[in-house]
This record gives structure tokens, C-alpha cells and sequence, in this order.
């Protein structure tokens, strides 16, 4: 690989833990994972969005600044370089959908503070599906508390990260689009993605790629 920071992203059941994971794997990566699974207030805003959307949002706000925070601060000798399943910025894409307009005002504040001290990473991936095979992938999964996402919230957060993507030109952004490939059953298109990233991106210019 020739970066030494990347972030892979999607939407919920893109599959981009399991992306992270296997290059992590054959390149000897560090990893960063988001830890979602710790968060209490996720299966309560599935429940009521209303009532618990600002305390879940400040939640993963500050346990994703912490995290990087501590984990891009250490250096190891022995990883090529820091793979991650979640860039800083998803904070304030599902913020953005997800709260109040004062509540999120009130947000948004605070993630410009946080987000001006963490290291950003050279190159952003976007995996791209269609809202079925989200779907289908978190049913596999098998979290009782995402049982009911609905598609028009998927839907959302999908043009969530597109609005971003399109307002900030700063980024290095690869969207590929994964709905005819399986990279996790079949090493063919692992291989595919695998080549398309470790290709040179031009900075501020977003490539959308078909495999």
C-alpha cells in the first residue's frame, strides 16, 4: 500500500469492516475499529430516535475522538501502516440526519473543535451498495437492535455521506461501487479493490469506480 493512513466507509452493512480487516491482514496493518458494540444508547435510539439521537451522537463523538486520538498518536515500528473502518467525519454526516436543527448547530460546533486536532487520513473509501443488499447484510449479522432499520433511514445516510463528499473537496475520496462483487467470498474481487486502492489518487478529486 502506499499510504500510511487510510479510512474505508459505507453505510451500515456495506461491509467495510470486513474490507478493513482483510487488507489489515496481508499488509501487516494496524487496525482501528469503530467500537460501536460498547455504545448504550444505540439500541435505545433504534427504539426512540427521538429521545436518545443527541445523547448517542456526543457518545460516538467522543469515544471516535478518544480513540484516534490515542491510537494515530502511537507509533509502531512493526505495521506498514493504519488501516481504519470509520473516518471522524461520519459523526457529522449521521448528526446531520439525525438530530434537531439546534441540536445539531449546538453539535457541529463542538465536532470543528475536535475535528481540527486529529490527523486526517490520505485517502478516504466509499463502498458503495444498493439498500437491499444493505439490508441483507445486516440481517446476516444477525444485531437485534438493527432488525429495524428501515430503508428510508439507510437511504438517508447514504446521501448523507454523497452531500458530504460533494461539499468537501479537500478529501481524497474513492467511491467504488460494489453491488455486482462479493470481496469477501470471492478473492477475485478482493483482488479488483485491492488494485483500484493502491492506485495514486490526484488530491480534492473524487473518482467514482465501477468493478
Amino acid at each position: 500500500m502506499r499510504y500510511n493512513y487510510i479510512a474505508i466507509e459505507g453505510n451500515i452493512g456495506s461491509g467495510k469492516t470486513s474490507l478493513t480487516h482483510r487488507i489489515a491482514e496481508e499488509f501487516n496493518a494496524r487496525t482501528i475499529f469503530e467500537r460501536f458494540e460498547d455504545n448504550s444508547f444505540l439500541p435505545k435510539f433504534y427504539k426512540d430516535p427521538d429521545k436518545y439521537a443527541f445523547p448517542l451522537e456526543m457518545s460516538f463523538l467522543a469515544d471516535r475522538y478518544q480513540q484516534l486520538k490515542d491510537e494515530l498518536a502511537k507509533g509502531d515500528l512493526f505495521k506498514s501502516f493504519t488501516i481504519a473502518d470509520y473516518f471522524i467525519d461520519k459523526s457529522l454526516i449521521f448528526a446531520r440526519n439525525n438530530l434537531q436543527s439546534d441540536e445539531f448547530n449546538l453539535y457541529a460546533r463542538l465536532f470543528e473543535i475536535i475535528n481540527s486536532t486529529l490527523p486526517k487520513p490520505e485517502l478516504i473509501v466509499y463502498l458503495y451498495n444498493n439498500i437491499d443488499r444493505v439490508q441483507s447484510n445486516i440481517k446476516k449479522r444477525g444485531r437485534s437492535y438493527e432488525i429495524n432499520i428501515t430503508d428510508n433511514y439507510l437511504e438517508k445516510i447514504q446521501e448523507g455521506y454523497f452531500n458530504y463528499f460533494r461539499q468537501n473537496k479537500l478529501s481524497r475520496v474513492l467511491i467504488i461501487d460494489t453491488q455486482k462483487i462479493d470481496f469477501v467470498e470471492n478473492a477475485e474481487d478482493y483482488e479488483k479493490i485491492k488494485r483500484v486502492i493502491n492506485k495514486e489518487y490526484t488530491n480534492g478529486v473524487h473518482r467514482i469506480t465501477f468493478l
